[in-house]
């Protein structure tokens, strides 16, 4: 039996923003801003690295994957998000809502994943750089990207499955701006410990099975700079993890911080969805601007390619982006 089928409905409303309704132009008119910034930085990445060959490099390569996740993770929310907003459709099919659920959280699983995959570039390049071009090729490259993409969309399946199982019969309500798994799975009229328990408990080993990764590569980073002779050398270095340390810092932080906010009894419904926000809504933003704001190659490739002759002739040849051509004749 599905979801749908156990359930006394076939539909279930998003509410939204609970105590925020008499705002909900201003949040239309903030959420559309926010989707319009997220596509067009990350697509711009792409963009760039499509055209630029002196990025063609691997660690371009992971950074164009964590693109289209970020794209995907904003698509998968907010135009429903929008719609609930604008009150065009506030309901959502039962079988649409899980669908929902688990491309967020498989997107969110692969996003964890590729930082980790992420840092392993950046360790090979700072503490075994003679040996990166043979260490990060093409092949390997492929193989971590494609184990990346396979755990995330497979990570939180059997969750879902288990949970849409469920009878909901309580209510149809989901007090939340999109279908969060727990917002969701408190309608179910059933016991729901277990589902809870084991979904925290893989929500656990997901985030931080690859902190855990991430945080031994940089001490093998920071122990390897450290023997460098020269400040230059070391400086250099570590300009070459800034950005990655900066987004891996996020990513955590913010996870805990809705880890934490999960815990806390009495959290009203919007600071719960605010929480929640740190990771769905302002991380695809900000990932672009870090890497474009902090990376002197990428702000050269922005002076060089952003303005319309460029941008409209090169166009075609960017939307046709072949990861075969990405890597160069050094590949």
């Amino acid at each position: 039996m599905n979801g749908s089928r156990a359930a006394s409905f076939t539909h279930f409303e998003l509410v939204g923003f609970p105590g925020l309704q008499d705002y909900k132009v201003l949040l239309f008119i903030g959420f559309f801003i926010l989707l319009l910034i997220t596509i067009t930085a990350n697509f711009l990445i792409l963009f760039l690295v499509s055209l630029d060959h002196r990025l063609h490099t691997p660690m371009y390569f992971f950074l164009c994957n964590l693109s289209l996740l970020d794209m995907l993770m904003a698509i998968s929310i907010i135009p429903k998000l929008l719609a609930v907003l604008s009150g065009y459709e506030t309901t959502i099919l039962v079988a649409t809502c899980f669908g929902q659920m688990y491309f967020i959280i498989s997107i969110g699983s692969a996003e964890n994943c590729l930082v980790a995959a992420m840092a392993y570039d950046r360790y090979v390049a700072v503490v075994k750089p003679l040996h990166y071009n043979v260490i990060i090729n093409l092949k390997k490259c492929m193989v971590i990207m494609t184990t990346v993409w396979i755990l995330g969309f497979l990570i939180p399946a059997v969750s879902i499955i288990l949970a849409s199982k469920l009878p909901y019969c309580a209510s149809n309500k989901i007090m939340h701006c999109f279908c969060d798994y727990p917002a969701v799975l408190s309608l179910a009229c059933a016991d729901i410990t277990d589902h809870a328990n084991g979904a925290f408990g893989l929500a656990l080993f997901v985030n931080y099975v690859p902190l855990l990764f991430v945080l031994w590569t940089y001490i093998r980073i920071i122990v390897s700079v450290l023997k460098l002779k020269t400040t230059e050398s070391r400086a250099k270095a570590f300009s070459m993890c800034s950005s990655h340390v900066t987004v891996v810092l996020m990513y955590y932080v913010s996870a805990s911080i809705v880890y934490a906010g999960m815990k806390i009894d009495g959290l009203s419904y919007d600071g719960r969805i605010f929480i929640g926000g740190l990771n769905y809504f302002l991380m695809p933003m900000v990932n672009p601007m870090i890497y474009s704001l902090r990376n002197e190659k990428m702000k050269d490739a922005a002076k060089r390619y952003i303005h319309p002759s460029v941008f409209f002739t090169s166009l075609p040849f960017s939307l046709h982006f072949n990861f075969s051509l990405l890597w160069g004749l050094g590949f």
